[in-house]
Order: structure tokens, then C-alpha cells, then sequence
């Protein structure tokens, strides 16, 4: 039962539950120190007490989470050494620096003016204070700025040398490391992602609140801001995904495989498999309710355009199906969620 759980899956399992419980808190505390810093500014703006109240509500979580990142974030960090040792060799002249300055560039600004924000409102001006805000907000940007660089290198490589030992070693230029193909797409798709966390999170606040006191002002006033972040940013994060998909057919077409569940190749228009069971035995879906060419038309935008299926695929090199297919239909599920939300509460 157990000897498919060897010390290379296992690993994967330790490091998967620990950057899935750390990114909870990133996830939220990039949307919501932008929140902190638009309600700060409402308060000096327009110098209604309900932004003060509201600012001062979410800072006590805004710390929290924050705190519970640096922990978790250290963990990892830890298990690149631990779990991925020859990696980190490997591919440390890379990724080393990237981290590092994210450290130097983001984390520093962070946890300096954090101090300010959290604790200086009553020992130095207005001004000051929400400027730290801001720069808490734009550190926030900084490091997942860093964070998604080095994870999109790891996705799509360039700008390296191979040294004589098997490293990997920077090239000439630094540009074409940080920018890979893959990390503009990754990272607004993120950051977007990051402020419908924040919105989701907010409005589920204001919405409870609501229920129990329908005239509540400062539930009113966070699932308003709430709602309408949701019906900016989820049609706008579906776009995203579409050009991020795109982008991942032409440098990683396996993984748009295994997403699509396209174990054969289609020369004539590939169809778009909405749900079914995926069978790894005998290499198909089965039960499928699909539309014949849609995936060609999303895709490649030509219904009849080929796709070529993972029977192209030296069979020790592709992905697993099964987990990428459930998981790539839940996320496109919970996104018309979102979408749906946010126009009803329009």
C-alpha cells in the first residue's frame, strides 16, 4: 500500500503542505495592506471615523497574518535546504539572489515601517504614519514581485550558463532572469488573485455583520469596498488566466495537457472536456461531457487548429492527470464564482 511513498514523495508532501499553509497568508496580507492603506487615505480624505474604525479593525489581523507568513515562509525556506538539497545546489547562483533581494528589498521596508503602522498612529503625524502604511503596502508588492520571479525561472528558465560542476550560473544579464517568459503573466495573476483573497475575506466579514445588524455602518461600508473590488477584479483576473494559459501552452504544453486531459493528440480541433474521470491506465477520460473543438478555439483560437496530446510525451515525462485535472476545473469553477458574485451584487 505504502511503496509508492518513497523519501522523493514524501518530500513532495512535506513541501507541498507547507507552501500551501504558507501561501494562506500572503495571500491575504498583500490585498489587505492595500485595503489598510485606501482606508487611511479615505480617513485623512474625507475625515469620516468609520475608515479610522475599520483601519484599526483589520491592523490587529493584518499583524497577525503577517506574522504567521515569516514564520511559515522560514519553514520553507528551511526545506529548499532540507528536502532539495542538490536543487538548491544547483540552482542557487539562480535563485539565491532572487530570494536575497526580496530580503533586502521588500522584507527590510516591511518590517520597518510595520512598527510605524501598527503602534505609531499616536506618536507621529498623520502624514508620517500613512506613508508608512503605503510603504507596508508597496513592500507587500516588493516581495511577492521577488518571490514570483524566482518561482517562474523555476517554471521557465533563461538567462542561465551551465557551469562545469552542473550549475546554474547567471548570464550576462539579470533582466532576462528576473522577466522570464512565464513571470509577468504569474505575477499579475497572483497579485489579482491577493486582493480577491482580501475582498472575499472582507465582505464575508461585513456580510455576517450585516445579518445580525442590517444598519451596522461599518459593515456596510466594508462589504460595499468588498463587493466592489470582486466585481472589478474577477472579470479581469479571468483574462488574466486566459493570457497566463496561453502563455503556459507555449512554454509548458505538458501541463496544458494534463489540464485539459488530452491524452491523445487531436490533428482536427481539440475538445473542451468540461468534467469526467480520469483513467492513467488506460490513458483516457472517462465519462467525459465535453464541446467538440472549444479547447482549439480557447486555446489557439481556431476551432480546427491541431493539439497535440501527451501520447507526444515520452511516458517517464508526463504529468500526472489526474490531480491537475480536478484541481485546474475547481479554480475555473471558483473564478465564475467570483465572477457571478461579483455581478449580483451589483
Amino acid at each position: 500500500m505504502f511503496d509508492h511513498f518513497d523519501a522523493l514523495m514524501l518530500a513532495r508532501i512535506q513541501f507541498a503542505f507547507t507552501v500551501s499553509f504558507h501561501f494562506i497568508f500572503p495571500a491575504l496580507t498583500i490585498g489587505l495592506a492595500s485595503f489598510l492603506a485606501v482606508l487611511e487615505g479615505l480617513w485623512l480624505w474625507t475625515d469620516r471615523s468609520v475608515y479610522l474604525d475599520l483601519f484599526k479593525f483589520w491592523r490587529k489581523i493584518f499583524a497577525v497574518a503577517f506574522a504567521m507568513g515569516v514564520v511559515s515562509g522560514i519553514v520553507m525556506s528551511y526545506q529548499f535546504g532540507t528536502n532539495w538539497s542538490v536543487f538548491s545546489d544547483k540552482a542557487g547562483p539562480v535563485i539565491g539572489p532572487l530570494m536575497a533581494y526580496e530580503v533586502l528589498t521588500a522584507f527590510f521596508l516591511e518590517a520597518g515601517f510595520l512598527g510605524v503602522m501598527l503602534f505609531g498612529m499616536e506618536k507621529v503625524g498623520k502624514k508620517l504614519h500613512f506613508t508608512a502604511t503605503c510603504l507596508v503596502a508597496l513592500g507587500t508588492f516588493i516581495s511577492a514581485f521577488w518571490i514570483l520571479s524566482a518561482n517562474s525561472w523555476m517554471h521557465t528558465p533563461t538567462g542561465f550558463e551551465m557551469g562545469e560542476n552542473g550549475q546554474f550560473l547567471p548570464g550576462p544579464s539579470w533582466w532576462a532572469i528576473i522577466f522570464n517568459p512565464s513571470f509577468p503573466y504569474r505575477l499579475t495573476h497572483t497579485i489579482t488573485a491577493a486582493y480577491l483573497t482580501t475582498a472575499l475575506t472582507v465582505g464575508a466579514v461585513g456580510a455576517w455583520r450585516l445579518l445580525k445588524d442590517s444598519a451596522n455602518v461599518h459593515a456596510r461600508t466594508m462589504f460595499s469596498m468588498a463587493m466592489w473590488m470582486v466585481a472589478i477584479a474577477a472579470p479581469v483576473q479571468i483574462v488574466l488566466g486566459d493570457l497566463h494559459g496561453l502563455n503556459t501552452l507555449e512554454h509548458q504544453p505538458a501541463k496544458v495537457m494534463a489540464m485539459e486531459g488530452h491524452y491523445k493528440s487531436y490533428p482536427d480541433g481539440a475538445p473542451l472536456i468540461l468534467f469526467g474521470i480520469p483513467n492513467e491506465a488506460e490513458k483516457r477520460i472517462d465519462y467525459a461531457i465535453q464541446i467538440p473543438k472549444a479547447s482549439s478555439l480557447i486555446l489557439k483560437h481556431d476551432r480546427n487548429a491541431p493539439m497535440a496530446g501527451l501520447d507526444t510525451i515520452d511516458p517517464d515525462k508526463q504529468p500526472p492527470v489526474t490531480l491537475v485535472f480536478y484541481a485546474f476545473r475547481i479554480m475555473v469553477g471558483l473564478g465564475m464564482a467570483m465572477l457571478g458574485l461579483g455581478l449580483l451584487s451589483l
